[in-house]
């Protein structure tokens, strides 16, 4: 049975290959050579994962229309007035 090509994996897909990597290197039983392919593919893993919850991220996102400012009322003036008890 041939392997899907890593582009099509699922984020599960990913994820639990992510996490099989993790596992093997944890154990601490692979050679120098195999634990620097498996944290390279653990990354590859990860940065599909990173991109499907991305992708979906955007899918679900709203975003809220912008406010219009309110206008200023008419009856209210454009510069500060000097209270009207110091006007004689």
């Amino acid at each position: 049975m041939s392997e899907k090509p890593v582009e099509d994996l699922s984020y599960e897909q990913a994820l639990e290959l992510f996490d099989g990597r993790l596992r093997a290197l944890e154990e601490g039983n692979l050679t120098l050579e195999q634990a620097i392919e498996a944290v390279a593919e653990g990354r590859r893993y990860l940065k599909i994962c990173e991109a499907k919850l991305e992708a979906a991220r955007h899918k679900i996102e709203v975003r809220p229309e912008p406010q219009p400012l309110p206008a200023p009322a008419e009856d209210e003036p454009d510069e500060p007035q000097p209270p009207r008890d110091l006007l004689l």
